[in-house]
């Protein structure tokens, strides 16, 4: 069994401590590709040092997370740039709009996103779209590049049926993680509906760990908590819907 990641954050400081031991014991456990979303570019060097360190494991993303769009988001967007020329980077991400924490900068998120969205199509990436009470907002910017082979992963998907639909539209496939699990999720009333060709799997380690370890740090290892309830809400193998989400980030990420 190979399992795929795709979306760890775990370049991060909760795993300071033990960062080898969380790797290995996902690996163990056959999860044994992970990809990290970008968050700024403080985290830059730190992403680069992890991915020199497990060159067969860890591959990047480079972007510009729509919580830290602060007053220097143009200069952030220069890094962004900047690093995407060096042609690393596997997918831009994460991107999006977050209207859950500050609503201060929504028009510099949007434009932000749509920046980063053409620099993606321009490189033949993938995105990886970060969205938090701002559906409409991210549907609609979407929408402007309709048409243009957009592909890519809708981060932690917690929407409804219709809004998975809608994703999955404009070309993208939808990131499952530890909300699955959740008994407030709503994710299990309806996402065997949803067929697995448009499912991955994710994490979002350190964030959002799945029952039982739901309010602890999350890491990929957990990854196998998740598999679990989509085979019981599938009703497929684990080994099944593994083979068929870790194919799936291969067609994404095209690695």
């Amino acid at each position: 069994m190979i399992l795929t990641d795709t979306h760890t954050h775990l370049y991060v400081e909760e795993f300071d401590s033990d960062r080898d031991e969380v790797i290995r014991r996902a690996i163990d456990l056959g999860i044994s590709r992970f990809f990290l979303p970008a968050i700024d570019s403080s985290y830059v060097a730190r992403m680069k040092e992890l991915k020199d360190l497990w060159p067969n494991n860890v591959r990047l993303m480079t972007g510009l997370h729509p919580t830290y769009i602060k007053d220097n988001w143009k200069e952030e967007l220069d890094v962004v740039q900047r690093e995407l020329e060096s042609g690393n980077y596997v997918a831009v991400g994460e991107i999006g709009i977050d209207l859950y924490w500050d609503k201060t900068h929504l028009s510099e998120q949007i434009e932000a996103f749509q920046t980063q969205i053409s620099w993606a199509l321009d490189k033949d990436l993938p995105i990886v779209i970060h969205c938090r009470e701002a559906f409409d907002e991210i549907f609609e910017t979407l929408a402007a590049f309709k048409g243009d082979n957009i592909r890519g992963i809708f981060h932690c998907f917690t929407g409804n049926q219709e809004q998975a639909e809608l994703a999955i539209s404009f070309g993208l496939k939808l990131g499952i993680g530890g909300v699955v699990t959740f008994k407030n999720g709503k994710l299990d009333t309806f996402i065997n509906r949803i067929p697995l060709d448009y499912i991955v799997l994710e994490t979002d380690a350190p964030y959002l760990a799945p029952v039982p370890f739901r309010g602890k740090r999350n890491e990929p290892s957990y990854l196998r908590n998740v598999l679990t309830r989509l085979s019981e809400l599938y009703g497929e193998s684990e080994d099944r819907i593994a083979d068929i989400t870790t194919a799936n980030s291969i067609q994404i990420f095209g690695c």
